[in-house]
């Protein structure tokens, strides 16, 4: 069993570690980067999943984004440690995470992902959303958490701006 509760400030070194451990070197060159350089996180909807002795075994963060010039969530990273795949870990932080999304007002998340995996959590593609290169258009995905929340928004994602206050 797993309890998941908000990353604190002390736990964003052995967080880093998690996302280092699981992602190939050179992440952080990902364009979906650059969308989080020197932006705050969505602190509120960033969690850990920690197992009966406080051992880190999950963790997932969102930035805010405008897509479009709309508010949307950028999900990602998430990550599981090696020794605890294949134990549905992934998919409780993905749910968890993504009510508690919804509860606090934000109305669309996205992510660059695998859509056969992101397909069971509601993800699809968003054929008119154009994230900064290179990524591949096929790995951006959408997913409504309020009604249509998707239709109609076309364009590119941009940074979020400094000044601006997240919906919650």
């Amino acid at each position: 069993m797993y309890h998941l509760i908000p990353e604190r400030a002390q736990d964003v070194y052995e967080v880093e570690a998690l996302f280092d451990l699981s992602f190939a070197p050179g992440r952080e060159a990902l364009s979906s980067y650059r969308l989080r350089d020197d932006v705050a996180p969505v602190a509120a909807l960033n969690t850990v999943a920690r197992d009966a002795d406080g051992i880190l075994a999950g963790a997932v963060r969102y930035w805010p984004v405008l897509t479009g010039g709309q508010p949307s969530l950028l999900l990602g990273p998430i990550a599981v440690h090696p020794t605890r795949q294949g134990e549905g870990l992934a998919g409780q932080l993905m749910r968890h995470s993504l009510v508690a999304a919804a509860a606090r007002g934000w109305l669309r998340v996205m992510l660059v992902g695998d859509a056969p995996y992101y397909q069971r959590f509601g993800f699809t593609r968003l054929d008119h959303v154009v994230m900064p290169p290179p990524t591949n258009p096929e790995r951006v995905l959408g997913r409504a958490l309020a009604g249509d929340a998707w239709v109609g928004v076309t364009g590119p994602v941009t940074r979020w701006p400094e000044a601006r206050a997240f919906p919650d």
